[in-house]
C-alpha cells in the first residue's frame, strides 16, 4: 500500500495516520479547547457531530469552512460542529471572536497531534493537519468522511450537510 499524501498548491506532502472508514467507531480523542481544558469525544454525548478539519483557521478557506458549517448546524439543536486545528487555542479563541463566532467549538491538536494521526490527517513535515470532515451518529460510529487530497480545496458543504441532515431525519 502506498503512503497519502495530500497536495498543497500542487506540491504533495506525506500524511500520517492511516485514513478511516465509513462505518467504525471514531476514535476517542483529547483535544485543548480556547480554555485551555481538554474535550473528549464523549463531552459531546449523544448529538450527532460534524468534525471540520482545517490547516488554520487565519487562511481563507478555513475560514469559510468554519464558517459555513457553524452556520448550518447552528440551526439543527440535534447536531454540533466541531473544528480541529493544530492552532494554538488562544488564537482559536481569537478567530472566534474576530468572526462573531463565540460560540463555535474550535479544538487545538497542537500538544501532540495524536488525534491528526488517528484521524489520519496529520502532515508531519508542515505540522499541519489536511483538510477534512466527519460525521458520526450519536453513537460515534463515522457515517461520512471526506479527505480532500488538496488543501486549497473546499470540501463539499452540499454533500456533508446532507449526509448529516439525513441522520437527523431518521
Amino acid at each position: 500500500m502506498s503512503a497519502r499524501t495530500v497536495n498543497m498548491g500542487g506540491v504533495p506532502h506525506p500524511v500520517v495516520g492511516e485514513a478511516l472508514q465509513v462505518g467504525i467507531v471514531a476514535p476517542d480523542f483529547a483535544l485543548i479547547d480556547n480554555g485551555l481544558g481538554t474535550k473528549t469525544l464523549a463531552d459531546f454525548g449523544k448529538k450527532i457531530k460534524l468534525i471540520s478539519v482545517v490547516p488554520s483557521l487565519d487562511t481563507g478557506i478555513c475560514d469559510q469552512q468554519t464558517r459555513r458549517f457553524n452556520e448550518e448546524i447552528g440551526k439543527i439543536p440535534e447536531a454540533v460542529a466541531i473544528t480541529v486545528s493544530v492552532d494554538l487555542p488562544f488564537a482559536q479563541a481569537r478567530w472566534c471572536g474576530n468572526a462573531g463566532l463565540e460560540d463555535a467549538i474550535t479544538l487545538s491538536d497542537y500538544r501532540d497531534v495524536a488525534f491528526g494521526r488517528d484521524y489520519g490527517v496529520l502532515i508531519a513535515d508542515l505540522r499541519l493537519l489536511a483538510r477534512a470532515v466527519f460525521i458520526l451518529n450519536e453513537e460515534n460510529e463515522i457515517t461520512y468522511i471526506e479527505y480532500l487530497d488538496e488543501i486549497k480545496k473546499h470540501p463539499d458543504y452540499e454533500a456533508a450537510l446532507a449526509a448529516l441532515r439525513s441522520l437527523v431525519n431518521k
